[in-house]
């Protein structure tokens, strides 16, 4: 059974008015390196003794609701609809700079913030907060393998009821090395030094399960079900990486290449981007246009 703990103020303990917002600089300041040893990817037992701690930020991608009832402590909660711009027919695309700076302002985050994000559905949504940070140049960021389920798994301390947050000033500016358009996918079709990982279903991929106008796949697309690399019998953490390694390397997916991710709305997919960088691939984009873009449009190629 989890241990409950009140609800206290996102990133560590209250200050004072006098001298408040110093010592609070001198403490993220001091966090942040502290946090500097922290991978992309990392276990409940890893976070559970740094709660409290004023550099990190810890955002739950579960909804308002689970997030009431159920939550890491000091975690402030996230609208997955906030990470995402609807532009038809695409459905998901990257927000701008000023609609992410008033997100990020509203769950208290700082540059200096280490991010650790999670969810309770095999971190997708939380992925695709990464994928949104490193669009930003913002890379001091996590998942929490397992997330939710994980943590509550293994009898992990939790809060519930709202969590106060302290509104920041982040200014945004996308650096775009991560997102790509559908004019760079047409550009690099048959490229031999990209491959195309379709994240979707193998009925969506092969165009038996039908979610735009047309149904199928990219041309020369390579098909990886984002659920293959999550481990249901490990309260979905991430497979062995090892495993994950050989079950790309033999579909064509190898660190020498660019990689570019997509399924229907970039939300699948970001949590392949993910994958890919916790192994290490060092050349991964993602397409936010996805299939809700591309196969609504009438003269893209498919398969």
């Amino acid at each position: 059974m989890s241990r409950s703990l009140p609800a206290s103020p996102a990133g560590g303990p209250f200050f004072g008015p006098a001298g408040a917002a110093t010592i609070r600089d001198l403490l993220s300041t001091a966090s942040a390196m502290a946090n500097s040893d922290l991978s992309l990817l990392i276990e409940p037992a890893e976070l559970e003794p740094r709660l409290g701690d004023p550099g990190l930020r810890i955002v739950d991608l579960n909804g308002e609701h689970m997030h009431a009832r159920v939550h890491v402590p000091g975690a402030v909660p996230l609208d997955y609809a906030a990470l995402v711009a609807p532009r038809p027919p695409a459905a998901a695309l990257l927000p701008d700079a000023e609609q992410l700076a008033r997100v990020f302002a509203s769950i208290g985050l700082a540059p200096e913030h280490h991010v650790i994000a999670y969810d309770d559905e095999g971190n997708g949504r939380a992925a695709r907060l990464l994928w949104t940070l490193h669009a930003v140049g913002h890379t001091r960021a996590s998942l929490l393998n397992g997330g939710l389920k994980a943590w509550l798994a293994e009898g992990r301390p939790t809060a519930s009821g709202p969590q106060p947050v302290a509104p920041t000033s982040y200014p945004v500016r996308i650096v775009g090395d991560v997102a790509v358009d559908k004019d760079y996918i047409l550009a690099h079709l048959g490229d031999p030094n990209v491959v195309l990982l379709d994240a979707r279903t193998p009925e969506e991929y092969a165009g038996a399960n039908k979610r735009a106008a047309r149904a199928g796949h990219i041309p020369g697309a390579v098909n990886f079900n984002w659920l293959e690399a999550i481990d249901a019998a490990r309260h979905l953490r991430l497979k062995d990486l090892d495993e994950l390694r050989r079950v790309l390397a033999s579909r064509g997916v190898t660190p020498d290449k660019e990689v570019i991710t997509y399924c229907q709305t970039h939300h699948r997919s970001a949590h392949t981007y993910a994958v890919l960088k916790i192994l290490g691939y060092p050349r991964v984009k993602a397409y936010p246009g996805s299939w809700s873009e591309w196969g609504n449009l009438p003269d893209t190629p498919i398969e």
